[in-house]
């Protein structure tokens, strides 16, 4: 059997740069087995697979060359900007089965797509050495005020803050270490951000590494970048946080670089009702993948 893989590049409008996400348009034929070899072959770090849904628009499925994960937000920004290149859907908004459950996807008149998270959940504070340790730095050089803390707007992610970007830059992960703090959490792995940057108008520099689930380093992490955000607000980081959208940088490390859009959207009482985690993306290639 013959697969075809579209292969694009998430939260950038350059080849070089973004997340690479495969995207199987027409998946309703394959096996979870058949879905999760494809992703094997195809590498990337996720792997959309788009079929019929019955409680909404779209259902889509997501793989990891190892494992399905609930949701992944770079991969369903692909597959939205795919989808409205080849004229299947429009300016407008979409709802999309997954794993996390039902969510909203907005595509806007200038080709950017949004994805709405889960609304937060805040777990356990991490203990900081031992994070410090695993990320081969002091715990001197994490951010003095802000905790390292389990968030979730779909997938939990241990969130940590260091003091500024060169901390950031100089990580070098002992990913044994993450893969077994990670496991042990129950997180999908570790994003690592600072809220200084050298660009006007970036909110925050981000790391993202999760080798549990063969994915040492991401270079534009929807999901992660989330629950940050929420975690941001929570902890009084966001100026003007209603309806403002924020730009994040991540991948530059990898030479991938990565802009990520995302906002917040807040009721009377000031209580978070909507994440939203956006950007474009790039199409490169197809690709024919061989199922036995």
């Amino acid at each position: 059997m013959e697969v075809e893989v579209n292969t694009l590049h998430a939260f950038s409008d350059k080849a070089l740069g973004g997340n690479p996400a495969g995207v199987v348009l027409q998946a309703a034929h394959l096996s979870e087995s058949q879905m999760q070899e494809v992703a094997r072959q195809v590498g990337f770090s996720e792997t959309a697979f788009v079929m019929p849904s019955d409680q909404a628009d779209f259902k889509v499925r997501f793989f990891t060359p190892s494992d399905e994960v609930d949701l992944c937000g770079h991969a369903t920004i692909a597959l939205f900007y795919l989808m409205k290149t080849q004229h299947l859907v429009d300016v407008g908004t979409y709802t999309l089965e997954t794993l996390a459950g039902i969510l909203r996807v907005v595509i806007e008149v200038n080709g950017e797509v949004y994805l709405s998270q889960t609304l937060p959940e805040f777990g356990e504070i991490v203990d900081r050495q031992q994070i410090a340790h695993s990320l081969r730095i002091s715990t001197e050089e994490l951010h003095s005020e802000l905790p390292v803390q389990i968030v979730s707007t779909g997938l939990p992610d241990i969130m940590i803050a260091v003091k500024n970007i060169d901390v950031l830059t100089k990580i070098d992960p002992d990913f044994q270490r993450i893969t077994e703090i990670s496991r042990a959490h129950h997180a999908i792995g570790y994003h690592v951000f600072t809220l200084e940057s050298d660009v006007v108008d970036v909110l925050a520099e981000c790391r993202n590494f999760a080798p549990l689930y063969d994915i040492p380093e991401e270079s534009a992490t929807g999901t992660s970048n989330g629950a940050m955000l929420c975690y941001l607000y929570i902890y009084n980081q966001l100026t003007a946080p209603h309806h403002h959208t924020y730009t994040i940088r991540q991948g530059y490390t990898m030479n991938c670089p990565s802009e990520i859009r995302a906002r917040l959207t807040l009721d009377s009482f000031n209580k978070i009702t909507r994440i939203q985690v956006g950007g474009s993306a790039i199409h490169i290639k197809n690709i024919i993948i061989h199922l036995p």
